[in-house]
Parts: C-alpha cells; sequence; structure tokens
C-alpha cells in the first residue's frame, strides 16, 4: 500500500497538530487531517527540497556553506527516521490487513496489569456494545502496546481504541501531556502525581478516580515448592535479601531467587507499599515488566519466588499470607472482593473530572456496569458485580456475631472508612447501588438483611465500639434511603481484626461494614 505522509498545521484546534504527529494517508484519499479534516502538508515534498541544496554542492557549482549542507543533511536524516518510525506504527498494526490506520476514538495509557489483557477486552466489548462491526484486536507498536478496532455504526472507516501499557507511573504522565483519554493504574495516585493534573480536577474525587475492579496480589512459587503460606514479615525479608535460603522458612534446602515487576510497575509499587515498607529490594532480584513472562520464569524455577496479579497466577502456585493475629488467607474471589486479604488492592481508571471527549464517560459508564464488571470476572480479576457467598466465621469472633451468621450468607464486599470517620469511601459510594440492585433482584427484605460495623484499635473500647456503630447507622441510612430498612445493625469495634493495626493499610482494611444476608 502507497501512503503519502503529512502534518496537520491546524494547531489552534486540532491535537493531531500540536502534538506534531506524522500522519500516513493511502494514495488516492483526501489528503486531510483524520482528527480535524484540515489540508495537510505534504512532507514528501520536504526531503527533494532538503537533497536539492546537498546536491548543490556538486561539482561545477559553487559550494554551499559547511553550516547550510550539515543543515540539510540533519533534515534529510530526521525525516528518513520520523517516515520509518511512523511506517512501523502503520505496519504493525495495519500491514496485515492492508487497509488505512483507523482513526483513534479513545485512547488508554498505563498499568500494564489491566491494559495487558482486561484493557483490551473492555474495549473490545465497549465496540460491540456501541453496535461496533468486525471488531479486532490487534498489535501495536511493541508488545505492550494494542489497538482495538471496529467499525461503527453510521461509519464506513473503522474508529480505534488504543492501549498502551507501559506502567501505572506513565497513566499520569499520560494524562498530563494529553496523549491519553484515561489512565489504567493498579495502585492509586500519589499526593504528587495528584497535584501536577491539578487541571483536570481533584484527582481523588468520583469524577476523577474510577474503580475498574479488584485484585489480589499473589505471592508465587514453583509448583513443587512445598511452602503453602508465609506471614508478611518473612515474604518482606526475603524479597530484601535478608532470607535467601528455602530452608530458613521451613521448606528445603536452595537458594532463593527473586522476580520482581519493574520500577513502573503498579504492582510493584503497591507490593514494596504493603510488604517492603520502605526497604529496598534485593540486588540480585530479576526485574521483568511483563506480567506473564514473570509468572512463567518462577513457574519454571524451583527456587524461585515473585509477586503478580490475580489472573497471571498461571502455572506457578499462590502462598497464603498471613501477619500477626490474622488467619492466613488466599488470594481468591471472595477475600479480594472482601478486600480481607492482606495483599488485595483496587485497579483504578482515572479521567478529567469534564472530559472532552465523549467516548471517555461512555466507556466508563459501561465499565463500571454488569456488562463492564463481567469482562472484569471474565479477565480473572475479581469484579464488583455483588453475590451471596457461604463463610465460615473466626473462632474468635464475638460470640453475639456468631450467633447472627450462623444461618446467614455474606456479601462478597464491605464498606470502608476513612479513620476516625463515618463517610464512606469512593468506591463504598457505587457500590451500594451494587448491593441494593441484587437485594432487588433476589427480592430479599429488610428483615433479612444484617450490617455489622467495625473499626481500627486506635481509640478506647468504648469509642471504639461507639465509630463501629456510627458506620454501621451511616450504612443503613443509605439503606433507608433507597427503600430498605435493614434488621440488625451492630458494632462491634475492633473485636474482629482481618489485619494487623500495626500499619495504616491494615487499620484501613479493619474499618469496615459487612453486610450479611439471612438465608
Amino acid at each position: 500500500m502507497t501512503v503519502r505522509w503529512g502534518r496537520c498545521s491546524n494547531f489552534s484546534k486540532c491535537k493531531e497538530a500540536k502534538r506534531k504527529q506524522h500522519i500516513p494517508i493511502p494514495q488516492g484519499e483526501a489528503f486531510v487531517c483524520p482528527e480535524c479534516g484540515g489540508s495537510l502538508l505534504d512532507e514528501n515534498d520536504i526531503a527533494p527540497a532538503a537533497a536539492s541544496v546537498v546536491a548543490s554542492a556538486a561539482p561545477g557549482k559553487k559550494p554551499p556553506s559547511a553550516r547550510l549542507v550539515a543543515m540539510a543533511t540533519a533534515l534529510l536524516l530526521l525525516v528518513g527516521i520520523a517516515g520509518y518510525a511512523a511506517w512501523g506504527r502503520l505496519h504493525s498494526a495495519n500491514a496485515a490487513v492492508g487497509k488505512a490506520v483507523p482513526k483513534a476514538i479513545l485512547r488508554l495509557a498505563g498499568s500494564n496489569t489491566i491494559g495487558d489483557t482486561l484493557g483490551p477486552a473492555m474495549a473490545e466489548a465497549f465496540l460491540k456494545d456501541q453496535g461496533a462491526m468486525d471488531v479486532r484486536i490487534l498489535p501495536g507498536a511493541s508488545p505492550l502496546e494494542k489497538i482495538v478496532e471496529g467499525v461503527l455504526p453510521g461509519d464506513s472507516k473503522a474508529s480505534a481504541i488504543t492501549i498502551a501499557a507501559h506502567g501505572s507511573a506513565t497513566a499520569f504522565t499520560a494524562l498530563a501531556d494529553s496523549s491519553c483519554d484515561i489512565g489504567m493504574a493498579s495502585r492509586k495516585i500519589k499526593p504528587e502525581e495528584a497535584a501536577k493534573l491539578g487541571s483536570l480536577g481533584d484527582m481523588s474525587s468520583l469524577a476523577n478516580e474510577h474503580i475498574l475492579g479488584l485484585d489480589g496480589i499473589a505471592v508465587i512459587v514453583n509448583a513443587a515448592n512445598p511452602a503453602d503460606q508465609l506471614d508478611k514479615e518473612k515474604i518482606m525479608r526475603i524479597f530484601t535479601g535478608e532470607i535467601t535460603d528455602w530452608s530458613q522458612v521451613g521448606a528445603f534446602s536452595g537458594p532463593i531467587k527473586i522476580y520482581a515487576r519493574d520500577d513502573k510497575s503498579g504492582t510493584y509499587d503497591t507490593f514494596k507499599s504493603l510488604v517492603l515498607g520502605g526497604k529496598p529490594l534485593a540486588a540480585g532480584a530479576l526485574r521483568i515488566e511483563d506480567s506473564k513472562a514473570l509468572s512463567d520464569q518462577v513457574a519454571a524455577d524451583p527456587n524461585g519466588i515473585g509477586f503478580i496479579g490475580l489472573p497471571y497466577i498461571q502455572s506457578a502456585k499462590p502462598i497464603a499470607v498471613s501477619e500477626k493475629g490474622t488467619l492466613s488467607l488466599l488470594p481468591t474471589r471472595l477475600t479480594v472482593g472482601t478486600e480481607d486479604y492482606l495483599l488485595s488492592r483496587r485497579l483504578y481508571l482515572y479521567t478529567p473530572s469534564n472530559p472532552n471527549n465523549k467516548y471517555t464517560r461512555q466507556f466508563l459508564e459501561f465499565a463500571l456496569s454488569k456488562k463492564g464488571q463481567d469482562v472484569v470476572g471474565a479477565s480473572g480479576f475479581v469484579a464488583q458485580n455483588v453475590a451471596q457467598v457461604a463463610q465460615t466465621v473466626s473462632a474468635s469472633a464475638p460470640g453475639e456475631y456468631k450467633a447472627f451468621t450462623k444461618d446467614a450468607n455474606r456479601l462478597s464486599l464491605d464498606f470502608r472508612f476513612q479513620s476516625g470517620q463515618t463517610e464512606l469511601d469512593n468506591k463504598a459510594k457505587v457500590d451500594l447501588n451494587r448491593v441494593v440492585a441484587l437485594i432487588a433482584d433476589l427480592r430479599i427484605t429488610g428483615d433479612k438483611i444484617m450490617l455489622f460495623g467495625f473499626s481500627d484499635s486506635k481509640g478506647g473500647p468504648s469509642a471504639n465500639q461507639s465509630l463501629s456503630l456510627s458506620r454501621a447507622k451511616a450504612v443503613e441510612e443509605q439503606f433507608q434511603q433507597r427503600g430498605m430498612s435493614p434488621a440488625i445493625v451492630r458494632g462491634y469495634g475492633s473485636g474482629l481484626a482481618v489485619a494487623s493495626d500495626a500499619n495504616d493499610d491494615g487499620q484501613a482494611r479493619n474499618r469496615r461494614v459487612e453486610i450479611w444476608v439471612k438465608k
């Protein structure tokens, strides 16, 4: 396919012009910008002009100055490099199908955990939900980039959603330089990142921060490794290099080989925060950018240990994780869904509060809907669609709590709160409607609903009991506003910790309201 290369000069209105993009146009098609429709400057005319300058130095002609020759040579080189790079992008995505590059209607950038499988699957489902035909996922310019394209109703040409999954940190740099519409992150935005994006709104608000789903960071080993559970302290000591042989944790005699994600990874950022506690990763750790590749290498190494998102366990073996005073838990849909698993985390989408791109809001609405959450679950993550789950209660639970829950099922999510507050967090505010929808669908009456509040142990017993009850009543009020009156509302203070109160993350997990339904 012969193409002409152009550049848009409509700098006041066109993003392609502002980004100085090199735009390929198939021979015979209108030589206009696919973004704004304006005429393009023909780059094919630049090289001959530059070449003529160099040719003027031929014998028999007065040679130009050395500086002029150097400038012309540099210009030829730049045009060649730019043309080759743009051709490469075109070729990787479209040469196999021999067609023009589709217009990008939406651009996602950031987390590899989201962008590897879930992002393309969600984009594919979204385009189909919009009525698009011939929807397919194509490779991008690198293994961490993908293009999802389809022909929308009323269009004759394909439109595309581009996904660049180079790590959570790149979500915020891409939002800052307007090279993406939606930032994907497998960790919460940092204060310094949010400060740089102040022009887009309050990045911690419901308008900017959207929880796509839940994930558990699984600590994985080779399937033959006899280690079945480790506490957080031992995991920390392994990954910081303090423990170097499997015999030191009661497994077998052999050197421990550490595998870890790269520095741009949100998975690594979360693991560093939840487990390493500010200590550096062991110097000999093998750093890997791709989640699947890391899991494969651990699965193939009898001495290996690594950490990875829930969908990427594959052939490796996850181990149960505990910390002082808590049960060892494996990362499952229930333990991650309720966020009781110590290494559970949230997956985020970040956007401007008032996006200019109409598809941004449409994509978010779809991703957070039941259809979108079904895609989250099918991709191996934990969806936020609510379900009733049978659960065995800890023997250390308060007696009244054990009596109430004996013939009841727990809902697969909890409501959580900020320290000392009774206001629900962003996830809980959205989850309320999901819970009410489930209760309505199953025709569950208010006399079967039970709410149990818990706190961390920072305050005294009396204050904690009062605060936990206030949180349960805050959720009760939300139910009442939606036409339901729970039968039992109790607060048990810090009486049933799911995590250690020695750190902020553990305290946050303990500040919760559980929802139970009588059978």
